[in-house]
């Protein structure tokens, strides 16, 4: 069986982190020994209530997850879906957003990316057609509403969908969250 890929987005609060987190427990609770999970956060805390999310995400996971490992990386996302990929660790990253946002619109604070946002992304792509274990990725669909007022603004949701499509495409699954309920969108054929 070939390793699976899963991509589940939605909105803010639609599920999505809370469904990639019961993927980890399916994974864990498999009959399967050795099996670990790692999650690969990609937030960054630049004021202090983002530092009180974080630290709020950190518990509230630690008790629903707590066979799972958290590394935090917010540019190096390929790499870091490359060292940890093996066949017996899921590997969930959460979020593209916020990765993508990391690229984009780094803080001035903010450990510079090493490359252009586009070879980030071509080097994600490659990390997970190369995982060698089963790889969740977590991120937020924007392009339902209207079209944002600004250049920049557009020009991020305009990245967004399309870094969501290439993710997509490289991915077995494909999962959209709504109101905590999920609607498949790719699935492979039974």
């Amino acid at each position: 069986m070939p390793v699976e890929r899963e991509f589940i987005l939605g909105g803010q609060k639609s599920g999505k982190s809370r469904r990639a987190e019961q993927r980890a427990i399916d994974w864990l609770a498999a009959e399967s020994k050795g099996r670990r999970a790692v999650l690969i956060a990609t937030a960054q805390a630049y004021d202090d209530e983002m530092q009180e999310r974080i630290v709020r995400h950190q518990a509230d996971r630690a008790e629903r997850v707590p066979g799972m490992r958290t590394i935090e990386e917010p540019i190096e996302l390929a790499r870091a879906v490359v060292t940890q990929s093996t066949p017996e660790t899921l590997v969930v990253i959460d979020c593209l957003t916020l990765w993508l946002t990391n690229l984009l619109m780094p803080m001035e604070d903010a450990r510079p990316a090493t490359r252009t946002p586009a070879t980030h992304v071509a080097m994600l792509l490659i990390a997970l057609r190369e995982a060698r274990g089963p790889v969740v990725l977590v991120g937020n669909e924007i392009g339902l509403g209207v079209i944002p007022l600004g250049r920049e603004t557009r020009a991020f949701v305009d990245a967004l969908g399309r870094l969501n499509q290439e993710v997509a495409a490289a991915c077995d699954r494909v999962t959209l969250m709504a109101a905590g309920l999920p609607l498949s969108l790719k699935a492979p054929a039974a």
